[in-house]
């Protein structure tokens, strides 16, 4: 199973003496900071701690800042269809730790369910899925006419990796994770890079991101070889700011939340040095991330180049795993599927034969090494036979 996860920044929760916003808030919300974390290291958290945080990330003062991207108007109706008998599923959602789990196929609903007390209001972070909805802007911002090539030198859009290993990067290779440029994304290594970049002090006048990754060493040529690299989905919401002039999170409502459709709010956490943290931390409703989905499907509703998502979610770069690729920061099946992911059990899988999408949130019982994701995937064939048989 890929290792993956997220780099937080600096959440700690500092509850002493209340003060008056812990005042203001509602009984729930206290009875969530009860059970919260204090440790900065998601990894480091229990499990009754996550099943409160996830679903909190936003909502708290002290714990991260944040930017809102407000819903459409008029949201994307999500009729029910035929609900879909699914043998198993009270064993697989408890299984998962399932948070909530939406079915979607040809546009309308055909199973939806909640677990961990979460329900269809509620907004549960994203991390890695974040990834996915970062790429997209840069679609939108070639569309745009803000980026004007993937062909591009990133160092052209973020003057300050100007002369350092990212100078010759081009915006396609930043897609890809083929930058060649060293990077250590083993969290379970204090002196990862992963782990490093959250405490790293910024450059004066410098985003956090930029000070980081600039200073870091050439492996590889550019575009040559795959690397999973957080920090480079970072720099990737950098790129897209620096060139729309625009905070990520207006260009994302903007470009892809208002047309979407979406039906509530979804916020993004912000880092140290106040950009969005581009490889993680959106928080928002399970059906949102379900018209993400369709929102993929539909090639972007003109929001991005019309050839954009059948690149994207094209496999790019072989990722050293049969059936498996990588795309514009999605990851690609062989059959054509295309699923964007993150730790502890977020995940849109996205299937264009079947029209299907299925959006899950949940707090699996280890980031990526315990035996949820291989039942995941499972799950996500089990669905595609049962529509296969007519189910």
């Amino acid at each position: 199973m890929r290792k993956r996860t997220i780099a937080l920044g600096a959440i700690a929760l500092a509850l002493a003496g209340g003060g008056a916003w812990y005042a203001s808030l509602d009984k729930e919300t206290r009875g969530l900071i009860a059970a919260m974390p204090t440790d900065r290291d998601v990894l480091a958290w229990k499990l009754e701690q996550r099943d409160a945080a996830f679903r909190a990330m936003d909502r708290l003062p002290v714990l991260a800042e944040t930017r809102e991207a407000l819903p459409a108007a008029n949201p994307l109706p999500l009729p029910q269809g035929k609900p879909l008998t699914i043998p198993g599923i009270d064993a697989y959602m408890a299984g998962q730790r399932a948070a909530g789990i939406v079915i979607i196929q040809d546009g309308k609903i055909r199973f939806e369910r909640y677990g961990l007390g979460f329900d269809a209001k509620g907004r549960w972070t994203s991390f890695s899925v974040a990834k996915s909805f970062t790429s997209t802007l840069v679609g939108a911002a070639i569309k745009d006419g803000y980026i004007k090539s993937l062909e591009d030198k990133v160092s052209t859009y973020v003057p300050g990796l100007r002369g350092s290993a990212y100078d010759d990067v081009s915006v396609r290779q930043l897609l890809t994770m083929s930058s060649g440029v060293r990077w250590n994304e083993d969290y379970e290594d204090p002196n990862a890079d992963v782990a490093r970049f959250n405490e790293a002090k910024p450059e004066a006048g410098m985003d956090a991101t930029v000070s980081y990754m600039r200073k870091l060493p050439r492996a590889h040529p550019p575009g040559e070889v795959w690397h999973y690299n957080t920090g480079e989905t970072n720099l990737i919401g950098v790129l897209v700011s620096s060139a729309t002039k625009k905070p990520l999170t207006q260009y994302l409502q903007e470009k892809l939340w208002q047309p979407a459709g979406m039906e509530a709010k979804a916020t993004w956490l912000l880092g140290p040095t106040g950009h969005e943290i581009a490889g993680c931390c959106i928080q928002a409703a399970t059906r949102d991330y379900a018209r993400f989905g369709l929102f993929v499907l539909g090639g972007g509703k003109g929001a991005v180049p019309d050839d954009w998502f059948a690149q994207a979610t094209t496999k790019q770069k072989d990722i050293g795993e049969p059936g498996h690729g990588y795309g514009f920061q999605w990851w690609t099946y062989d059959d054509g599927s295309v699923a964007a992911q993150g730790i502890f059990g977020q995940g849109i899988f996205i299937d264009p034969k079947r029209h299907l999408v299925i959006a899950s949130n949940a707090n699996w019982t280890r980031a990526t090494l315990g035996p949820e994701g291989k039942a995941r995937e499972a799950f996500y064939r089990q669905i595609q036979a049962l529509i296969d048989a007519g189910g």
